[in-house]
């Protein structure tokens, strides 16, 4: 099976909205997408995941990424793609969760930690790797991995990552993320989120500038 590729994106950010209930997903992935993210990640260990999930999907703009994380079986990802999720992240390597997702076209990201997992990942055929938690294995744990890796393998740091360190990775060729508490937590709204939003890319575009 070909791998299933990554969309060029001008920022390619993950934003993940653990914790989301579903009657505020549009203020909140509205909010997100209005100020340019592109890729929105609802974990399944949040309340009536695929509910919102399925509210963000019919809102979102064409080229819109949309999908979850904490993806853990097969059945979550049939249920995934029958709301028409297009994005699959798990937190583990698990061979036929990435392989029925990439059948489905979904854009895949499990989370690796070790070479063992990265490789793994890449025979499963997934999109990309999800370097988690980054902060433990810092940019040069990751660049010692990335070495071994396939070329054409999207690689996104995860976990401790923020606006205030984008730089620390840009310096070994690091410039997908997935944000979390940086950049959305539990009961903040629209208001709050646009304000986390414009830091986070105004960090991003001061960083990579014209290098996207």
């Amino acid at each position: 099976m070909s791998r299933i590729p990554f969309p060029p994106m001008k920022y390619p950010l993950i934003a993940i909205l653990r914790g989301l209930k579903p009657h505020e997903t549009a203020d909140v992935v509205g909010t997100l997408i209005e100020a340019g993210f592109t890729a929105i990640e609802i974990p399944l260990n949040s309340p009536e995941p695929f509910k919102s999930i399925e509210i963000a999907v019919k809102m979102a703009p064409e080229g819109c990424l949309i999908g979850a994380g904490t993806v853990l079986t097969v059945d979550d990802v049939n249920r995934l793609a029958d709301v028409g999720g297009r994005l699959m992240v798990s937190p583990n390597v698990e061979p036929d969760v990435i392989s029925t997702a990439a059948a489905k076209g979904m854009v895949t990201m499990p989370g690796v930690f070790t070479p063992t997992e990265a490789l793994a990942a890449a025979r499963a055929g997934a999109t990309g790797l999800k370097f988690f938690p980054a902060s433990a294995l810092g940019p040069s744990g990751i660049q010692a991995i990335r070495a071994i890796l396939p070329p054409d393998l999207e690689i996104a740091a995860v976990g401790g990552v923020s606006d205030q360190n984008f730089g620390d990775y840009a310096a070994i060729g690091i410039r997908s993320f997935g944000l979390g508490s940086s950049l959305y937590k539990v009961g903040m709204d629209g208001a709050a989120v646009r304000t986390r939003a414009k830091a986070t890319l105004d960090a991003y575009d001061a960083v990579y500038g014209g290098k996207r």
